[in-house]
């Protein structure tokens, strides 16, 4: 009759493990539910909400639905707080087409108006000196602001990459942990069939295994596509980000050795790159200020989550609320476990004095937890049960084998124990991790490593880059505008001048060519005098 007992009671901890887990896994998905909008404003009050944003989407109200990235109005607040740069951005092409209609007007209507200009003002050193120690002036801070960026850039993408490890990290880590529990359960099953054949709890732990296995397979498809796809997202920003600033101080320096060398043309082609890329930079400005709200937002959920996982605006997608309810089927493992180990032990103590004891690894009542190593120094493991039983134990096998000594005790009997025994130190080892499953405890570790070591450094490089960016947009704003008055005036000298690929001169050199243009007109007249004076004799 005990040992029926204690088979039922196994039995019994098997099926309250697989419910366990039939409870957590059924949980609806609410990232894709009706009510995955969940709002930040509907929490408690002592959970801070400063994500109040201008929505584009909603004719320009006021968001305040909080942190909630299922949502697509928490979005567009957010992305529109960049505004700022995409205006410039826009602004500053504009500005483009319209002076480039402007020269293309001028240019078409320069044969028509080039008989009529007339001889401007010789220039002199002075007024190419000063242009130039300015466009040199401003070359120095673009590839000063360059280096800025693409240092912040580099340090951005890398924090943001291992804060993106951590997270899918967390996730493969609760698919190795259902994993290995299905595993437990599997073994129990076979344990069940072959000591005793239970069919009906052996298809009951098959089924739910099988389940729980496609569960943790799902789990670890989605963080794998998930991780491809933000580390592609991430790459693509990074790579496009460092080609632009690349290609900016590329065009910088060699506007400014091309202008030195006064080749307009390349220098005009120029101009117009460095208005483009201009635009690029401001935009890119928007997009990485978005970036630092979005980050200081996730911060700040990730920080209400450590206050109260239960009650916080990230419940939307990890309902900490409702895998918490599963937390007393939990409690019920341990429990039966506890009681199971202490009836073994009192059936020992009765049965053949206190020779040995298991180890009971939960605490006594009302806290059952789990406390492995709080146990006597010659205490036996639960796994450790069939050793220690084929040193006092001999199995009746019919004959098959001899047994020198020890306790003689039916074959079906030591088969179960064992099977048990090593099928309940399976659950056990699994056991810790399935406890911090539910109490989300492995999210909460994995955000606080976050908050602890890479919220501030990831804000702060972050900020870096959109700060660098402003200094650059400026920079290669003023530059531009430099270049693209000293080429307008460069053309308008050469152009009175008499051709457009005429280099400017000094008044020296005009006075002389002058003088030398008199002297000729005057002796080609002398010589048409002289010429008219012989016909005449």
């Amino acid at each position: 009759m005990g040992s029926i007992r204690i088979r039922r009671q196994l039995i019994l901890t098997a099926i309250i493990l697989a419910l366990n887990f039939i409870q957590i896994t059924s949980l609806p998905n609410l990232s894709t539910t009706s009510q995955s909008g969940r709002f930040l404003a509907e929490k408690s009050t002592n959970v801070s909400d400063d994500t109040v944003r201008v929505d584009p989407l909603d004719s320009f109200k006021k968001y305040r639905g909080g942190y909630d990235i299922t949502n697509k109005h928490y979005w567009a607040s957010t992305a529109f707080t960049g505004i700022p740069g995409y205006a410039i951005a826009v602004l500053w092409l504009l500005c483009g087409l319209v002076y480039g209609g402007f020269l293309l007007v001028k240019r078409l209507c320069c044969n028509i108006s080039r008989r009529k200009l007339k001889k401007r003002s010789p220039c002199h050193n002075q007024c190419y000196l000063q242009p130039l120690l300015f466009a040199v002036f401003l070359t120095i801070l673009a590839i000063t602001a360059t280096g800025l960026v693409l240092g912040g850039n580099a340090k951005f993408h890398t924090r943001a990459k291992t804060v993106i490890d951590i997270i899918i990290d967390t996730a493969d880590e609760a698919s190795d942990t259902i994993y290995k529990t299905t595993g437990a359960m599997k073994e129990m099953s076979i344990s069940l069939r072959d000591a005793d054949g239970s069919s009906e709890a052996t298809r009951f732990l098959t089924s739910t295994s099988l389940t729980l296995d496609s569960q943790a397979a799902d789990i670890a498809k989605q963080a794998s596509k998930n991780r491809r796809l933000i580390d592609k997202g991430f790459k693509i920003v990074y790579i496009i980000t460092t080609l632009t600033i690349s290609l900016t101080l590329v065009s910088v320096i060699a506007l400014l050795v091309l202008g030195v060398l006064k080749f307009q043309r390349i220098v005009q082609i120029l101009i117009g790159v460095c208005w483009i890329l201009t635009a690029l930079c401001w935009l890119f400005f928007g997009i990485y200020f978005f970036l630092q709200n979005f980050a200081g937002d996730t911060c700040t959920a990730l920080r209400s989550f450590q206050k109260d996982p239960y009650n916080n605006s990230l419940s939307s997608i990890l309902p900490c609320d409702e895998l918490l309810s599963s937390k007393s089927v939990l409690n019920d493992i341990s429990v039966g476990i506890y009681d199971l180990v202490n009836e073994v032990n009192v059936n020992i103590s009765r049965s053949y004095g206190n020779i040995v004891q298991i180890c009971n690894p939960f605490s006594p009542p009302p806290m059952h937890e789990y406390q492995p190593l709080n146990c006597p120094s010659t205490a036996i493991q639960i796994g450790d049960i069939p050793h220690v039983l084929r040193m006092l134990v001999c199995p009746d096998n019919g004959g098959e084998e001899t047994c020198n000594g020890g306790i003689l005790v039916s074959a079906d009997y030591f088969n179960t124990v064992e099977a048990y025994s090593t099928s309940i130190q399976k659950i056990l080892d699994v056991y810790p991790g399935m406890e911090s499953l539910v109490e989300c405890g492995t999210v909460s570790n994995a955000f606080d490593e976050i908050i602890q070591e890479h919220c501030g450094p990831l804000k702060r490089n972050v900020r870096m880059v959109w700060g660098s960016m402003v200094f650059l947009s400026v920079v290669m704003a003023a530059l531009v505008v430099v270049w693209t008055i000293s080429g307008a005036r460069d053309e308008n000298i050469s152009r009175s001048l008499g051709g457009s690929s005429v280099k400017p001169h000094c008044s020296t050199s005009m006075t002389a060519d002058h003088a030398l243009e008199s002297g000729t007109v005057k002796i080609a007249k002398d010589d048409s005098e002289l010429s008219e004076q012989s016909l005449d004799k």
